[in-house]
């Protein structure tokens, strides 16, 4: 009791504290940790008590800097990672998905505490995001898509937050702008912790009173940023500003296409994807090639053209989870990007138009050689009512 806390020697996802850098207050902290499989910390002996003497620590002789090297080469040693499949990420994903929520629950309730916001817990969120999305980009972003209407404005925060890495990554930013794109999508609506629940959570259309307050947001969120310690700029300006659109018709400030940042033009397209494929309290969500179709006609007054098509790229003309029919009559989810070409990904087929019946499920890549079938449409789920179509493409059940 007493100590303070200054990072945990493992996996972010091994621990239960969504933040780093925090003094033991309560001894339940301590059950909690030993009930963990952490093994070692680090404590800052200038930020509370020390070891008990006769005791050994590790750490004791180190200097700051020699710490922050080896948490360095930590973080670097996990930046090596091998791709996988979008099946084999899944269970990663799942687990992700779980505990960024419980993390940005309890970022939002600190928030509306009063307390001062901490971007250094959340780095480390956003360094096992960054990793998922680097064994494959589309299964985090495909299962954050899956929340429900309750979830809505905690779990949007993970997905903008991996949809933002995915894009720098397809804008080739270097890994330090790529963590960063991923902290400013994770923090983008910080500011709805200062809207009221009432209004967040209402089933129907807002009032014009009520969206005024919605909009608020942006600034709300961008003041409680300053009161943590060493907020980047990129972080702060995501925050405000993911809402301006090119053509100056957007809030807060009315912005137009050179004042706003690249990363705010990231921020924006992300933002909107997300929401429009999302189920809300007040609509379900659309397909997510439907909405990408939706989106390029809204783009070249809403967003940076360039910024919108490597969007495109790093998602797929048609995402993880899009219902589309090929030229032989059978419907079937996209399970995978394949990479070789933006219309070629690899798709689950199930069901027979012609006979109108189900068939065994069946996944084709649309790329491979000898091939001749191919995406001739795409299909409106509400139409056709599959009640397991997610469960199709990610494995999990309903």
């Amino acid at each position: 009791m007493g100590m303070h806390l200054k990072e945990f020697c493992g996996s972010w996802m091994e621990h239960p504290f969504w933040r780093n850098g925090f003094v033991i207050t309560d001894p339940k902290d301590i059950e909690s940790i030993l009930a963990s499989s952490i093994k070692e910390v680090w404590i800052d002996c200038g930020k509370g008590l020390d070891v008990a003497p006769g005791e050994v620590a590790v750490s004791e002789a180190e200097s700051d800097a020699q710490v922050d090297e080896a948490l360095e080469q930590v973080v670097l040693d996990r930046r090596n990672v091998a791709p996988l499949s979008t099946a084999a990420e899944i269970e990663n994903a799942t687990k992700i998905c779980l505990q960024s929520k419980r993390a940005v629950i309890s970022m939002f309730e600190e928030a509306r505490m009063g307390k001062a916001v901490d971007t250094g817990g959340a780095k480390k969120l956003v360094e096992e995001i960054t990793d998922s999305v680097a064994r494959n980009p589309g299964a985090l972003i495909s299962l954050a898509r899956l929340k429900t209407a309750d979830d809505y404005t905690y779990m949007h925060s993970v997905a903008v937050c991996a949809m933002m890495v995915a894009l720098a990554k397809q804008l080739r930013l270097d890994e330090e702008q790529v963590r960063l794109a991923g902290l400013a999508g994770l923090m983008h609506d910080i500011g709805k912790a200062m809207i009221p629940m009432e209004i967040l959570n209402k089933p129907g259309k807002l009032t014009v009173a009520e969206f005024e307050i919605v909009k608020q947001h942006p600034r709300e969120g961008h003041t409680l940023l300053l009161t943590g310690h060493d907020v980047d700029p990129s972080v702060l300006d995501v925050c405000l500003n993911h809402h301006e659109k090119v053509d100056g018709s957007g809030y807060p400030a009315g912005l137009k296409d050179a004042q706003i940042s690249l990363f705010a033009k990231m921020g924006a397209v992300c933002d909107v994807y997300d929401a429009i494929t999302s189920n809300r309290p007040y609509k379900a969500g659309w397909d997510p090639a439907e909405s990408l179709r939706r989106m390029a006609e809204w783009a070249k007054g809403h967003f940076d053209i360039q910024v919108f098509q490597a969007f495109v790229k790093s998602l797929g003309i048609y995402p993880i989870g899009s219902l589309v029919q090929l030229s032989s009559g059978r419907l079937g989810v996209v399970v995978e990007q394949t990479g070789k070409s933006l219309t070629t990904p690899s798709v689950k087929v199930f069901f027979s138009t012609k006979s109108n019946m189900r068939i065994v499920p069946e996944i084709i890549d649309l790329s491979k050689p000898g091939i001749a079938e191919k995406i001739v449409s795409r299909e409106d789920p509400a139409k056709w009512r599959f009640g397991d179509l997610n469960e199709l493409w990610s494995g999990i059940a309903s």
